[in-house]
C-alpha cells in the first residue's frame, strides 16, 4: 500500500463534497479525523503498557467503536452521529484539570474544530480510507511523518494559512545549531503546526533519550502555544504521531495577550525556536500588555520582547525575522538596543528571497541570540542560491543539505566570501541598524532574480518619466516658437 496514493485518495474524495472548500477546509477536515484515529492507536499502545490507563473520551465515541468497522455507520446516520454526538460531547468533555490530562487535549483540539463534510457516504469513504493506515506499525508511522510533512507544506498554497509552515530545512538548521538537550526547556510562543517543536523532539531523543524516565522527561519540557485553531490541532496530531502522548503543554492562545509582567520564574525557558509571524498586526489594546518604550501593533517585535523576556540567564534562541526589523526605526531601535544590552546577538544568518514562497518573498533573517551577556561582536553569515539555482519554489525548496557550509563554520569562524563580522561599536553608531550588506561579496555577485526585475522597472520609469519630461519641454518650446512667429506675422 502507497500512504501517498490513500492520502491523495482522501482529497479527491473530499473535493466531490460541497461542504469542504479548499485546501485549508480540507486539511482541517482531515485534521480532527486523523487525530481520533492516531489517538486511538496510541491507547491501543498505552493499554497494553498501563494496566490503570482509562480512556477519557466515552466508549460510544471511541474511533474504534463507530469508524473502524467499514461496514459501520454511514450515510445520514453517520452524519448524525458526528454532528449531533461526537462533536457537541467532546467539545464539552469533562477535565480533570490536571497537567497530564488527556481530556483536556481532547477537548481543546475539538473546541473549534468543525465537520465540513455534508455527505455521510463519502465521509464514511474518506474513513475506510484512513483505516488502511497502520498507525501500529513503524514503518507506517514514519512514512506517514514524511506525508504529514507534506501536508503541512500544502498549507502555503492556501491563502495566509502558509503563514503555519516553516521548511524543514530551516527548522532543522536551526534547532541543531542552538542544540537543545535533555532536561531544558524548549518553548515556541506561535508554535503553528509544530515544526521547530517536532524538530526539537527528534533532536533530544537521538541525542539523549535512553531510558523511559528520559523519554518522560522530554515530554514534559516541550511547551508550544498557537493563536488559530486549524494549526493548533494539527500541531496537536503532530505531537501525538511524535510519541507525545498527552501534549497538554500544546496550548490554544495568544502568549502576547498576557501583560508582560505577569510572566514569572515558572514561565522562563531555556531554549525559544519560532518563526513569529511578520507583517501582521495585533489586535487593539495588545500593545498595552507591555512596556510604553516597547509599544507598537507589529506581532514581530513584540515577539522578540516577549522571547528575550521569557529566557532564562543563560538561555539561547534562534528566531526568523524580516529584514525590515534589521533596519527598522523607532520601536525597532530601541528593542534592538535592549537586545544588544541584554543578549550575546552572536550570529544572523542572511537568507535570500523565496525561502518562504509562495506564501511571501520577502528576505529573511535567522537570529541567534544567548541571554544574560552583552553582544560584543555579531558574525554574519550570507546563505546563497545552490549552484546554478535562481530562486526558491514549491518544487525546489531549500534543502538542509545546503546548510552544511554554515554547521561547518559554525564552531571554526573564519571571515570569507559570505562570512563577516561587526564590532557592537559600529552597530551602535549605525544607529542600530543591522542590515549590513557583505562586504566581501565580489562583483560577480549573483544578484537576486526579484531584486534585478524591481531595479530593471524602476529603472524603465525613470526613462519613462525623462521621456514625458522631454515631451512636455518640446511642446512648450514649439508653442513659444509657433507663438512668436504669429506675432511677427501680425
Amino acid at each position: 500500500m502507497n500512504l501517498s496514493t490513500t492520502i491523495k485518495s482522501i482529497q479527491d474524495i473530499m473535493r466531490k463534497d460541497v461542504g469542504v472548500d479548499g485546501d485549508a477546509q480540507r486539511l482541517g477536515q482531515l485534521g480532527w479525523l486523523l487525530f481520533l484515529k492516531i489517538f486511538d492507536a496510541r491507547e491501543k499502545e498505552r493499554e497494553l503498557i498501563e494496566d490503570a490507563y482509562r480512556s477519557p473520551i466515552p466508549e460510544r465515541l471511541r474511533w474504534r467503536n463507530w469508524a473502524a468497522d467499514p461496514e459501520g455507520m454511514t450515510g445520514d446516520e453517520l452524519l448524525a452521529f458526528v454532528n449531533d454526538e461526537l462533536f457537541p460531547k467532546l467539545k464539552e468533555l469533562p477535565v480533570s484539570g490536571g497537567p497530564d490530562d488527556p481530556a483536556a487535549v481532547v477537548r481543546g483540539v475539538f473546541q473549534d474544530a468543525y465537520n465540513y463534510m455534508k455527505s455521510g457516504t463519502l465521509l464514511r469513504q474518506v474513513i475506510n480510507k484512513l483505516e488502511e493506515i497502520d498507525f501500529h506499525s513503524a514503518k507506517d508511522r514514519h512514512v506517514f511523518g514524511d506525508i504529514y510533512e507534506q501536508l503541512l507544506r500544502d498549507l502555503q498554497s492556501a491563502g495566509n494559512a502558509g503563514e503555519y509552515y516553516t521548511p524543514r530545512a530551516v527548522t532543522q538548521f536551526m534547532v541543531e545549531m542552538v542544540d537543545p538537550r535533555l532536561g531544558e526547556t524548549v518553548l515556541d510562543p506561535a508554535c503553528g503546526t509544530g515544526g521547530f517543536l517536532t524538530c526539537a523532539i527528534e533532536h533530544i531523543r537521538r541525542r539523549d533519550v535512553r531510558t523511559p524516565e528520559h523519554e518522560a522527561e522530554l515530554r514534559r519540557s516541550i511547551r508550544g502555544v498557537e493563536k488559530k485553531p486549524l494549526p493548533h490541532l494539527l500541531c496537536t496530531t503532530n505531537m501525538l504521531l511524535h510519541g507525545i502522548d498527552v501534549p497538554t503543554n500544546i496550548q490554544r492562545g495568544n502568549t502576547l495577550a498576557r501583560p508582560l509582567r505577569d510572566y514569572g520564574p515558572s514561565d522562563r525557558v531555556d531554549v525559544i525556536v519560532t518563526n513569529p509571524p511578520f507583517g501582521g498586526i495585533e489586535e487593539d489594546g495588545i500593545e498595552a500588555n507591555f512596556p510604553t518604550e516597547y509599544r507598537t501593533k507589529e506581532t514581530a517585535d513584540l515577539f522578540l520582547v516577549l522571547i528575550k523576556h521569557l529566557l532564562k540567564d543563560g538561555g539561547r534562541a534562534a528566531v526568523v525575522l524580516p529584514d525590515g526589523f534589521l533596519f527598522g526605526e523607532g520601536v525597532k531601535t530601541r528593542i534592538k538596543e535592549r537586545l544588544l544590552e541584554e543578549c550575546d546577538l552572536h550570529t544572523i544568518v542572511r537568507l535570500p528571497k523565496g525561502v518562504f514562497a509562495p506564501y511571501t518573498s520577502i528576505a529573511t533573517n535567522l537570529l541567534f541570540f544567548t541571554k544574560g551577556r552583552p553582544t560584543k561582536e555579531i558574525w554574519y553569515y550570507e546563505h546563497r542560491y545552490p549552484p546554478g539555482q535562481k530562486s526558491y519554489s514549491k518544487t525546489k525548496p531549500i534543502r538542509i543539505e545546503e546548510f552544511e557550509a554554515e554547521k561547518a563554520w559554525w564552531n571554526a569562524r573564519v571571515e570569507n566570501d559570505v562570512a563577516w563580522r561587526v564590532p557592537v561599536e559600529e552597530i551602535r553608531a549605525r544607529g542600530y541598524n543591522l542590515d549590513l550588506k557583505n562586504p566581501n561579496a565580489g562583483g560577480d555577485e549573483h544578484r537576486d532574480p526579484e531584486e534585478l526585475l524591481e531595479e530593471y522597472t524602476a529603472l524603465l520609469a525613470q526613462v519613462q518619466e525623462t521621456r514625458e519630461k522631454l515631451r512636455r519641454e518640446l511642446g512648450e518650446a514649439l508653442e513659444s516658437v509657433l507663438a512668436a512667429r504669429e506675432e511677427v506675422v501680425a
